[in-house]
């Protein structure tokens, strides 16, 4: 069962002094574009179309609010690398982006999207290292793991890993696939530490169920007879007794 309860879209913030007064805790979630970034939101926020994911990259150019519950917010950052946008844009982008993950009180973590099969791009390595700077948590979700093979996962893993280690000592990382649903608990672990929110265990069926079989106990009235076989062998007896005498 998800952590999260279905998101509502909030606002577009295109100006940092637009930002939400009322948050409290904020998780960002970045990528470069076509790395699945929309598909991972709309998974962990239960839902299909919260997030538009884009068949044209680059199409989130501002920073996008979706309400979890009262003061947390999931955080949807402008893509980055193959955006279609012209050099003004991207600079607007980069403006807006450093400032909002170095200086944001509210933002608690930040959740990097990479291809496992194309991990880190120059740009994500920017992006680790604008944020790594805050010493706040990093999660990376290595998307489209249902792409590779178990041993093409486990070389993404080790390879990302050994980049981290050289970066930042508070980044954690997994596989991820939004088609197959793999790694989608082992994410909202992670996020809901993060908002303070305890995960939920699914319910158990409960017990004694109609179609559960129940064992019935056994008669032992006649121990060593039956019922049926004691009344025949009464009757028996009794037409065999000889007639009382006058």
């Amino acid at each position: 069962m998800p952590i999260f309860q279905k998101a509502v879209f909030h606002t577009t913030v295109a100006n940092l002094r637009d930002l939400p007064p009322d948050s409290q805790r904020e998780i960002a979630f970045a990528g470069r574009s076509n790395a699945g970034k929309s598909s991972a939101i709309n998974t962990l926020a239960n839902h299909t179309r919260l997030a538009f994911v884009s068949k044209t990259p680059g199409r989130t150019q501002h920073l996008n609010y979706f309400t979890l519950d009262e003061g947390n917010y999931f955080v949807d950052l402008p893509g980055y690398g193959f955006a279609k946008a012209p050099e003004e844009i991207r600079s607007q982008w980069e403006g807006l982006l450093a400032p909002y993950l170095r200086y944001r009180e509210p933002l608690v973590g930040l959740v990097l999207i990479m291809d496992s099969r194309h991990p880190l791009t120059d740009l994500d390595l920017q992006m680790l290292d604008w944020f790594a700077q805050t010493g706040k948590p990093i999660h990376i979700l290595l998307s489209k793991a249902d792409k590779l093979t178990r041993q093409e996962q486990a070389l993404a893993l080790r390879e990302v890993k050994t980049a981290l280690a050289k970066i930042s000592d508070n980044c954690t990382l997994q596989l991820f696939s939004s088609l197959k649903k793999t790694g989608v608990a082992e994410a909202e672990a992670v996020l809901g530490g993060w908002l303070g929110i305890e995960t939920k265990e699914e319910a158990l069926p409960p017990v004694g169920l109609r179609t559960e079989k129940v064992a019935r106990p056994k008669n032992r009235k006649a121990i060593g007879w039956s019922a049926r076989t004691a009344k025949v062998v009464t009757r028996t007896a009794e037409k065999k007794k000889p007639p009382a005498k006058g």
